[in-house]
């Protein structure tokens, strides 16, 4: 299946084996030791905001936590995707975790993109990548969406049978699950005895929003240190930010060099 055109037409897409086994259990192992430094630092895994249940364990500032993550936010693939929905320039806004286990149950059916932009959503300004890092299925609380609610453009569109509608993102371990911005989506459900659901969600955006987390308040000096200059700039942390990642800066005679009368 093509991925790019069903991204474009249906506002989502499953890739499979981006990861191989080994690097999936790898990943999974360091989220958890994450989750346990998360909470050592004084921060809680549990956010009832969110969830209705301590079952949702979620970590934040993973870039922060483990190398791992910083290395999964900047993967080729992902990359791509991302530039095949937002465009070639873009901020990382966010990179968290969502481990559903047994009891787990549901959060807000909602759209990344009305969280952080006021209606109407007429164009794809952010979106997910999803990093299954085990299998996901209905069962163990596979991410819920609404086919076809990326069209939607504002609260009013949402229908009143809304819920009815939702069905799973189901994919295998190492698979990346692309979901656009404006999809709505709510956590699925454990309602398994013993299966955890772990996934990372990686959230970019158009260079002109402001990101979900102040990359400079939570990225430490040596962290940042280690950074390359192209994820320095997808995280926003130079002195100009994003300054003029989307504007046309040449120079007047250039800007309108087929204008020019011949000589």
């Amino acid at each position: 299946m093509d991925h790019r055109r069903q991204l474009q037409d249906e506002g989502w897409c499953v890739i499979p084996d981006v990861l191989d086994a080994e690097r999936t259990r790898e990943a999974l192992d360091r989220l958890w030791r994450a989750a346990r430094e998360f909470e050592r630092r004084g921060e809680s895994t549990y956010m009832p905001v969110l969830d209705p249940n301590p079952s949702n364990v979620r970590v934040f500032y993973l870039l922060e936590l483990d190398e791992i993550f910083r290395e999964l936010i900047q993967h080729p693939v992902a990359v791509e995707m991302v530039r095949a929905v937002v465009g070639p320039e873009f901020l990382i806004s966010n990179f968290t975790a969502n481990i559903a286990r047994p009891g787990s149950k549901s959060m807000a059916l909602h759209s990344d993109q009305s969280l952080v932009v006021p209606e109407p959503w007429l164009t794809p300004w952010a979106m997910n990548i999803i990093w299954c890092l085990t299998d996901v299925t209905f069962e163990n609380g596979a991410t819920l969406f609404i086919p076809g609610s990326h069209k939607w453009t504002t609260r009013a569109d949402v229908p009143p049978d809304a819920h009815k509608r939702l069905r799973p993102f189901e994919a295998k371990a190492g698979s990346i699950v692309v979901m656009e911005g404006r999809m709505w989506h709510t956590s699925g459900a454990n309602i398994t005895a013993d299966q955890d659901r772990a996934l990372l969600f990686g959230y970019y955006t158009v260079p002109f929003l402001r990101p979900q987390v102040n990359w400079n308040a939570v990225l430490s000096p040596e962290t940042q240190a280690q950074l390359s200059p192209q994820m320095q700039a997808w995280l926003g942390l130079g002195v100009t930010a994003n300054t003029g990642m989307t504007a046309d800066l040449r120079y007047l005679e250039d800007q309108f060099a087929d204008q020019q009368e011949p000589a």
